[in-house]
């Protein structure tokens, strides 16, 4: 690896940013005219079947699996890699230009959450779910929820980025992130020996918040991995991970708006609950 010797004042090379290169730009607000669409529902949603696009729709679907009727939901794709997130719709919703976004259209001016811990903490004040009450376990559940948002940068924007999508690899910024991507299995792992959920004996929104990154680390399915992080030490997130996969929202939240993987796997939007059924990516292709 060649010393690098910062110059006096940087500038943009749109050619250095690796996988994302064409998306990835140093200022912020809108590059296209487009509004964003608006559905039946309640709750908008904006968004990619990307870790953090999941926590939302495993919470909407678990809310809907209570029977909470409001939290019916229209989830619209977002195509990152065509920059959609950049249209001046979306840039109206979230300034920072990044997925997901949330317009909830039942209050009397349509509010706007941005955020994904954001949209989580809002939908469980506002359906008194998926939070506890009690003093001690709310503040437990939110101080992981709170650990997640600080903690997944270093597994994607730093270890994912390096090992996965740059450019080229090298070999200090990969060992840095990857000590640390690793540190935090053994948080959670250290965690979990102890509970059955992140924050104690009830599932919470904080489960909701690591599941996507963590879980699917742990089972090897992030960056291809696995092998490299070796994954198999971090039992108790194991066993976490497998448990919440088995939750019935949580299998339908995954889906949303995913669009790689098993066809059959891919709801690319949902607009209503029937589409899981009539609307999969494997039904899509054959036209059934």
């Amino acid at each position: 690896m060649s010393e690098y010797t910062p110059p006096k004042v940087w500038t943009w090379d749109k050619e250095s940013g690796g996988r994302f290169a064409s998306i990835n730009r140093p200022i912020a607000g809108p590059t296209h005219e487009k509004e964003l669409q608006v559905g039946k529902h309640p709750i908008q949603l904006y968004s990619l079947g990307t870790p953090n696009g999941v926590k939302v729709t495993v919470m909407l679907e678990e809310l809907l699996e209570l029977g909470h009727k409001g939290a019916e939901y229209d989830a619209w794709l977002v195509n990152i890699s065509e920059g959609n997130q950049f249209s001046s719709g979306y840039v109206a919703a979230n300034p920072n230009s990044k997925i997901p976004v949330m317009v909830d259209h039942s209050t009397k001016e349509p509010t706007r959450v941005f955020e994904s811990g954001s949209i989580l903490l809002y939908l469980a004040e506002k359906f008194d779910a998926f939070l506890p009450k009690e003093h001690h376990k709310r503040t437990e559940a939110l101080n992981w929820l709170f650990w997640q948002m600080g903690s997944a940068p270093y597994l994607g924007g730093g270890f994912g980025h390096f090992y996965a999508y740059a450019p080229v690899k090298l070999e200090y910024p990969i060992d840095r992130f990857a000590m640390e991507v690793k540190r935090q299995l053994d948080v959670l792992d250290r965690n979990l020996a102890e509970r059955e959920y992140m924050a104690g004996d009830e599932y919470s929104i904080a489960d909701m918040a690591i599941w996507p990154w963590y879980g699917a680390l742990a089972k090897g399915l992030l960056y291809e991995a696995g092998e490299f992080l070796s994954v198999h030490e971090y039992k108790n997130v194991i066993r976490w991970t497998d448990q919440l996969s088995e939750r019935p929202a949580v299998k339908r939240g995954r889906m949303v708006n995913r669009v790689w993987g098993e066809p059959a796997s891919q709801l690319p939007e949902r607009h209503d609950a029937s589409d899981f059924e009539t609307k999969t990516g494997d039904k899509l292709k054959t036209g059934t």
